[in-house]
C-alpha cells in the first residue's frame, strides 16, 4: 500500500478529557443531565452533532450545544490531550518506508490542524483532512472520497487507519483497505461488524500490517 491515512482522536491522540469536559460545560449550560467523563467517552469519534443530538434529544438545542461545546474546546479543550505512547516511533518507521501519509479526522480542520502542530506531528504528514465548520465533510465516507481525490491517490492502494467503525465504513465505501486499533475507543466488535479488513491491537503491529 502506498498511502496511509490515519484517524486523529483515538488513534493519534487521546482527547477523552477535553472532549468530555467540553460536552459537559456544553451539557451544564443547557441545564441538562450532565454524564461522567467516562459515560461520555462513546461521543469520541463519531461526529459530534449527532452525538450531541443524542444527549440533549432534538436537533436545535444540539446545535446550541455544539456552539457551547466549541465555545470551550477552542480555548482549553483543544489542549486537554495526549499523544499516544509511543506512536511517533510508528509513524517514523512508516515514513521512513517512503509511504504518503495523510491524517483524516471528522474533527473540524481547524482544531485538528492546531492539535497535530502542539504535538509536533506535523512533519509526517503531507496534509491534515477534517470536516468544516459548518458540518461539511463530517460523515468519514464524504471526508474519504473528498481526501482521495484531492491528493490523487488510487483508493485501492490506500489504508484507512482509525479506532471506531465509522472509519471502517468510510474505508469501504471508498474502495480502501480498512484497518482497525483496539488502544482506542472503538471494541473489536464494532470494528468487525463495520467491516474492517485487519484488526490491530498496538500501533506497533501497524508497520507489518499497513
Amino acid at each position: 500500500m502506498r498511502t496511509i491515512y490515519f484517524d486523529l482522536d483515538g488513534t493519534l491522540t487521546d482527547p477523552k478529557t477535553g472532549i468530555t469536559r467540553s460536552i459537559q460545560y456544553a451539557l451544564e449550560r443547557l441545564g441538562q443531565p450532565v454524564p461522567t467523563e467516562d459515560q461520555l467517552a462513546w461521543c469520541i469519534g463519531p461526529p459530534l452533532l449527532a452525538s450531541l443530538k443524542q444527549l440533549v434529544g432534538n436537533d436545535a438545542l444540539a446545535r446550541e450545544a455544539l456552539v457551547l461545546y466549541r465555545e470551550r474546546f477552542s480555548e482549553i479543550g483543544l489542549f486537554e490531550n495526549e499523544i499516544v505512547p509511543g506512536i511517533e516511533e510508528t509513524l517514523s518507521t512508516l515514513a521512513a518506508s517512503r509511504r504518503r501519509m495523510f491524517i483524516a479526522t471528522s474533527k473540524p480542520a481547524v482544531y485538528a490542524e492546531r492539535i497535530v502542530t502542539h504535538f509536533g506531528l506535523g512533519p509526517y504528514f503531507e496534509r491534515v483532512f477534517g470536516s468544516e465548520l459548518d458540518g461539511t465533510r463530517t460523515d468519514k465516507t464524504d471526508l474519504l472520497r473528498f481526501a482521495l481525490q484531492t491528493a490523487q491517490v488510487d483508493p485501492r492502494q490506500s489504508i484507512m487507519i482509525g479506532d471506531r467503525g465509522h472509519d471502517m465504513i468510510g474505508a469501504r465505501n471508498n474502495g480502501m483497505t480498512a484497518i482497525g486499533v483496539l488502544y482506542g475507543y472503538g471494541s473489536k466488535d464494532e470494528l468487525v461488524d463495520a467491516g474492517a479488513h485487519r484488526i490491530c491491537e498496538t500501533h506497533r503491529e501497524l508497520i507489518d500490517h499497513a
